[in-house]
């Protein structure tokens, strides 16, 4: 039965008007809260320590200085770097100078990074290569302590 002569029905309309105002709320609410890592705001100041000096024996060492203009020292001489695999030469004749000296089986040889603070990132990947090529596994970096607060 149509007890409303000449109107037709209307369709139910869905308004996403208020739909969209409740979904952006919720969306800044969200970027407000969530906190996002940013590698602009770091602030990295190396490199400082504050372990103490070992006491004992001194194992086998070759010491490796990189200052800021990326020249090289093996145990206080100076050596040209050309690549990586003639800094692996160097490294191969440092280990071979601290055997001599020795006897009996020497274990191998700590590989100490003295980089300056300055120094290229790159320069301080370029020892870790070298010394990966000579077969030295283990190596450390040198730190100054730091200064109390």
């Amino acid at each position: 039965m149509n007890f409303r002569k000449g109107n037709s029905r209307e369709e139910p309309e869905i308004n996403l008007i208020p739909f969209i105002d409740v979904l952006l709320v919720i969306l800044i609410f969200l970027m407000v809260t969530t906190t996002y890592s940013r590698f602009t705001e770091l602030q990295i100041t190396l490199p400082t320590a504050d372990a103490q000096k070992a006491q004992d024996e001194k194992p086998n060492q070759i010491n490796i200085g990189i200052d800021a203009q990326g020249r090289y020292k093996i145990n206080d001489q100076a050596v040209a770097f050309l690549d990586t695999t003639t800094l692996a030469d160097d490294l191969k004749r440092a280990a071979a100078a601290l055997d001599q000296g020795k006897s009996g089986s020497q274990p191998d040889p700590i590989v100490i990074i003295n980089a300056d603070r300055a120094t290229t990132h790159q320069s301080v990947i370029d020892v870790l290569e070298a010394a990966r090529i000579a077969g030295m596994a283990k190596v450390t970096f040198a730190a100054q302590a730091s200064s109390p607060k």
